[in-house]
């Protein structure tokens, strides 16, 4: 396989990249299997289940404000399971429609209910590999994961696409022109979900996580990720502030520790980073491959069609790579 990415001639903009797939590619109807997780904290998360095949399991993490429902998860979940993998698509917690019952949530470095997945799977099929893929934020937790458990962690190969490897920068960039759009549109869908946290508590009487909740203040002058994460996420998760929480949760810092084989793929045009935000050779760990393609956008990566329907080489990508192809 070419691991070039060539976009579609009327894709090329990294916007449309971006945007399309999730305005305009059809929601594949896949028949899952829901697991419910209850965590030691008294909460819970939900894995979706597709796939039955003998050559592994693979993890599957979303990005912010995603779910197991995203077109990038659904998609690659499918191609994964008809290969003869066992797919578990994770939602963090709050994200598969279901309220979650603490007041936080999941955040850029919050890997505890990642390793609680990894040992159910680890536990259940002992003596089959396990992999995993994460885009986007969720591709920043299993770095951090990967490292945080570098000694312990039966791994065969791990891809993660679109990481915001530094939360600073990309928090300044998305406050830059038409990106903008994408920072108002994932801000108001996280402001949104915490309105309607507060009224499922309120409803339910639970008054501790609520009481948390309404300590955190007014909300609608929020508007920017810096103002969010140090006013929702820093105070939610025990962080001294947005900067504290960009430092201690980048997945910059962790790369070095990883000990599994990583390919990390992310494009120049990416509207939520720069190129500032990539690793440098110095950063990676030995067993660490950074492919970076010059179109694509965020987590987008549609190729040049070779029939009528797009092609998205991200699928591809994955299947290929994880049977060593690349």
């Amino acid at each position: 396989m070419n691991p070039q990415f060539i976009p579609a001639k009327y894709l090329s903009n990294s916007h449309l990249q971006t945007l399309w797939p999730s305005l305009f590619r059809p929601r594949l109807s896949l028949v899952r299997q829901r697991e419910r997780i209850n965590t030691a904290d008294a909460d819970f998360f939900d894995v979706d289940w597709y796939g039955g095949g003998d050559k592994g399991t693979v993890v599957l993490l979303h990005g912010l404000t995603g779910s197991s429902r995203s077109h990038y998860i659904l998609g690659l979940q499918g191609v994964l399971a008809d290969a003869g993998y066992r797919v578990a698509a994770m939602n963090f917690r709050g994200c598969s429609g279901a309220c979650n019952l603490t007041a936080g949530s999941y955040h850029a470095g919050f890997t505890d209910d990642i390793e609680q997945l990894y040992q159910l799977i680890a536990d259940r099929y002992i003596d089959h590999p396990v992999f995993m893929i994460g885009f986007s934020l969720g591709g920043n937790m299993m770095l951090k994961w990967l490292a945080e458990y570098a000694t312990s962690a039966r791994i065969e190969a791990a891809m993660a696409v679109s990481v915001p490897y530094r939360l600073n920068v990309c928090a300044d960039r998305i406050d830059q022109g038409f990106s903008k759009v994408y920072r108002y549109h994932l801000i108001s869908t996280m402001k949104r979900l915490l309105a309607s946290k507060k009224k499922f508590f309120a409803a339910r009487g639970l008054t501790e996580p609520l009481e948390r909740l309404n300590a955190l203040g007014d909300l609608r002058k929020v508007s920017t990720f810096w103002q969010f994460d140090n006013q929702v996420v820093a105070a939610l998760h025990g962080f001294n502030g947005v900067n504290d929480y960009y430092a201690k949760c980048s997945s910059i810092s962790f790369l070095k520790d990883v000990r599994v084989k990583t390919l990390l793929i992310n494009a120049l045009d990416d509207p939520f980073m720069t190129s500032t935000v990539f690793p440098d050779k110095a950063d990676l760990a030995n067993d660490m491959r950074l492919l970076i393609t010059d179109k694509g956008g965020h987590a987008g990566f549609i190729a040049e069609m070779g029939g009528a329907k797009p092609e998205y080489w991200l699928e591809s990508m994955a299947l290929n790579f994880l049977q060593g192809v690349v």
